[in-house]
């Protein structure tokens, strides 16, 4: 279960959802279907959560550590280091 994987209620998971900070899959009868990907957001939600940050500021975090990663790898494509140096 996705909740003990990560250490979370259940309901926590439930809000982490509504509030678009995981999106489960579902099976045909409606359970929620997490995929390693999700268990890793969970992860970096209770990191961020540990870290004081509130929801909305844990969203806005990962909205733009996933924006550095798609700059990242623009950049590796086009051949230059990721880092400046």
């Amino acid at each position: 279960m996705a909740a003990e994987m990560v250490s979370m209620e259940i309901q926590n998971l439930r809000v982490y959802e509504r509030r678009g900070l995981v999106a489960p899959d579902r099976s045909p009868g409606g359970s929620r279907l997490y995929s390693p990907d999700d268990i890793d957001r969970l992860h970096r939600v209770r990191e961020l959560l540990a870290e004081g940050l509130n929801l909305v500021g844990i969203a806005r975090v990962m909205a733009l550590e996933e924006r550095i990663e798609i700059l990242e790898a623009r950049l590796r494509r086009r051949g230059r280091p990721d880092t400046p140096g």
